[in-house]
């Protein structure tokens, strides 16, 4: 399994996905991004929809400004109902 800072996240981000119980690369992926915030929104309030953006680059293996407009409005929608 690869760890999670393959996908291009840091160390703290690292940390807090294993806190949440998402340990590596492929936990993430398969688990998507939606639901990594869904669960970090519950143990980490400050979460904001940004870390959705760059949970979902990273999936994808680009950069978040790669992220074309629907996909960002898509996810935006998702977590103003968090």
């Amino acid at each position: 399994m690869a760890a999670l800072t393959t996908l291009g996240l840091g160390k703290t981000m690292e940390k807090k996905l294993h806190s949440v119980g998402i340990h590596s690369a492929e936990e993430l992926t398969d688990i998507g991004s939606k639901q990594a915030v869904f669960r970090l929104k519950e143990q980490y309030p400050n979460t904001c929809v940004v870390i959705l953006y760059h949970l979902e680059a990273a999936i994808r293996g680009i950069e978040i400004k790669q992220l074309d407009d629907a996909c960002k409005a898509d996810l935006k929608t998702f977590f103003k109902q968090l």
